[in-house]
């Protein structure tokens, strides 16, 4: 499968990262572990999750997607190897002290996801969420201890805006400090404001990786999804809800069109957009069901034209 290199890390990834939050929420142990079996049979070998993942599903605490990604390491022997691992810190973890990025919670963090990822090291680790309460200088000097302790390889961060990611490499480049080498927007057909413009500009500029979340809108672009009768369909359903709208709509349809002339899915051109943007190195994409991966194969193997591309650009604007 061609790689593409991820900013400035040295990491090389598939065009399509899979999202491991579906990891003890949506999918039990056993299918995490099929899901994952054939992810890396097809050549998908990056793999995204969080300390908070799936925290938010009844029971979980967190850090169940990570303990499953580590009983899978630990079932195949010399796997770990074969895998580019993302996961995340500072997202609230529902306990005193256990979110943010100051230094304290960053080095109790880092250690506990290890533990459950049964890995001595992170490919790279993401700031999940903005930390107003810590300096840019002490949660980049965190990452800076563990690059040179070997416990991760590369930084990146998540919900960032133009403003905060540039203070943040001002302050990097100032402080001798590492910097931020890859983004993890919200970035799809639908979501775009918050990307496209002064922030896509930046991390073209300064060569930094970006890989998208809810790439699907939540599942909304997989056109699975087109009335409110339709919702029931999933456990994310009602948050599909506010793509239900003419605007929505008009998406789904320039997305229809073209994908009926490519003859594949609507997810399929969903995702081969967001990996022909501008700056943007994979989409992160979550499956349930082997079916979901092998719609992946597709995606990632398509080539849209100019006018595809300027059909879903322009639809509802």
């Amino acid at each position: 499968m061609a790689l593409r290199s991820l900013g400035t890390t040295g990491l090389q990834i598939p065009r399509l990262v899979f999202g491991g939050n579906v990891f003890g929420w949506t999918v039990d142990e056993k299918q995490s572990f099929s899901l994952l079996d054939a992810l890396l049979e097809r050549g998908f070998s990056a793999i995204d999750t969080a300390d908070v993942y799936s925290a938010w599903a009844p029971g979980n605490k967190g850090g169940e997607s990570e303990t499953i990604i580590g009983k899978w390491f630990a079932a195949h022997p010399g796997v770990r190897e074969k895998v580019t691992l993302f996961t995340k810190v500072g997202a609230d973890l529902g306990e005193p002290g256990k979110k943010g990025l100051s230094a304290r919670w960053i080095e109790h963090a880092v250690n506990d996801s290890l533990r459950r990822l049964q890995t001595d090291y992170i490919d790279l680790y993401f700031s999940h969420w903005p930390d107003s309460e810590t300096p840019y200088d002490e949660t980049l000097g965190a990452y800076q201890t563990l690059l040179n302790a070997g416990k991760i390889r590369a930084v990146g961060a998540s919900n960032l805006n133009a403003e905060q990611l540039q203070a943040s490499l001002s302050v990097a480049d100032d402080n001798d400090l590492p910097r931020y080498q890859v983004l993890q927007p919200e970035y799809n057909l639908y979501d775009r404001d918050s990307f496209e413009g002064k922030l896509q500009e930046l991390t073209v500029r300064e060569n930094i990786g970006v890989v998208t979340y809810y790439s699907l809108a939540s599942g909304f672009l997989s056109g699975k999804y087109r009335s409110e009768s339709d919702l029931s369909q999933s456990q994310r359903g009602q948050g599909i809800s506010k793509y239900l709208n003419p605007r929505g709509f008009a998406i789904l349809d320039a997305v229809d069109k073209v994908a009926a002339k490519h003859n594949v899915k609507p997810a399929e051109i969903a995702l081969a957009w967001l990996i022909a943007q501008p700056g943007v190195t994979a989409p992160i994409a979550s499956a349930t069901k082997i079916a979901h991966i092998e719609s992946f194969v597709t995606a990632v193997s398509l080539t849209l034209s100019s006018e595809d591309i300027a059909a879903l650009n322009n639809a509802g604007q």
